[in-house]
C-alpha cells in the first residue's frame, strides 16, 4: 500500500472525530458525538485509531485539522493539538474548512451550511451561494438562494423551514475522511501551507464578570 500517511480530525462541532487514510484507502475512522470532553478525549482517540490500523505517530506523513467555522472552543481544542504535534513530530498540519469538507464529492451547486444558532447558518456555496465561508443570517440567505438548491450539513433544516423547495443531501464521506483527502490532495500539488489557525467567523460567547473588580489597597 502506497501514499502518504494522513491523521485527520476535528472537534469544531458536539464531536471529537478522526480519520487516517494512506492514499486514497481510508484505515480507520471514528466519530463520537459529544457536547463536551474534547480536550480530555481527543488524544486518547487519535492514539486508539492508530494502534487499531497498526501504525504509530513516527509512521504519520501528515496531519489535517478541522478549523471551522463552528464552536469556539472546540476549534481551538483541534487546532492547538494539530500544532503541537506537528512542531514535536516534525510534520506538516494542514487546516481545513469543514464546509468545504461537507461539500467534497458532491455534485455542483451544493451549498454546505451547518447551524449557527441565533437564527443563523454558516455557510459557504460551491457554484452557488457565498463563495468564501461567512455567517449569515437564515432568513437573508434562504430569499437569495435559487430555487431547488441543493444543501449539506446541519443547516440545512433551518434553511428548509424557510425553503421547503431547497433539499438536503448526506454528506459524500464522513468529516474526518473528507479533511484527509483534501489535505492529500493540497500535499500532491507541492503548494506551501502555513501552520493552521482557526477560522472565527463569531465572537466568543464568554461574558465579562458581573461580580465587580476587587479593591487594590495601597
Amino acid at each position: 500500500m502506497t501514499g502518504k500517511l494522513i491523521l485527520a480530525f476535528d472537534t469544531s462541532a458536539a464531536h471529537c472525530a478522526a480519520a487516517l487514510l494512506r492514499g486514497d484507502v481510508l484505515l480507520a475512522a471514528r466519530a463520537e458525538p459529544m457536547a463536551k470532553g474534547q480536550a480530555e478525549r481527543l488524544m486518547p482517540l487519535l492514539e486508539e485509531l492508530l494502534a487499531g490500523a497498526g501504525a504509530g505517530w513516527r509512521d504519520l506523513d501528515a496531519l489535517a485539522v478541522g478549523i471551522g467555522p463552528g464552536n469556539f472552543t472546540g476549534i481551538r481544542i483541534s487546532v492547538a493539538a494539530a500544532r503541537g504535534l506537528a512542531l514535536s513530530l516534525r510534520l506538516p498540519a494542514l487546516g481545513i474548512g469543514t464546509l468545504e469538507a461537507l461539500a467534497l464529492d458532491l455534485p455542483r451547486p451544493v451549498l454546505a451550511v451547518t447551524d449557527a444558532r441565533r437564527g443563523e447558518v454558516y455557510a459557504q456555496g460551491f457554484g452557488a451561494g457565498p463563495a468564501e465561508p461567512r455567517l449569515m443570517a437564515a432568513e437573508a440567505l434562504a430569499a437569495d438562494l435559487p430555487q431547488g438548491l441543493a444543501l449539506v450539513g446541519d443547516g440545512a433544516d433551518v434553511l428548509q423551514a424557510l425553503r421547503p423547495d431547497l433539499h438536503a443531501l448526506p454528506p459524500a464521506l464522513s468529516l474526518a475522511d473528507s479533511l484527509a483527502r483534501i489535505a492529500a490532495a493540497r500535499l500532491a500539488t507541492g503548494a506551501p501551507h502555513s501552520r493552521p489557525a482557526p477560522m472565527y467567523l463569531r465572537s466568543a460567547d464568554a461574558a465579562p464578570a458581573a461580580d465587580p473588580p476587587p479593591v487594590l489597597l495601597p
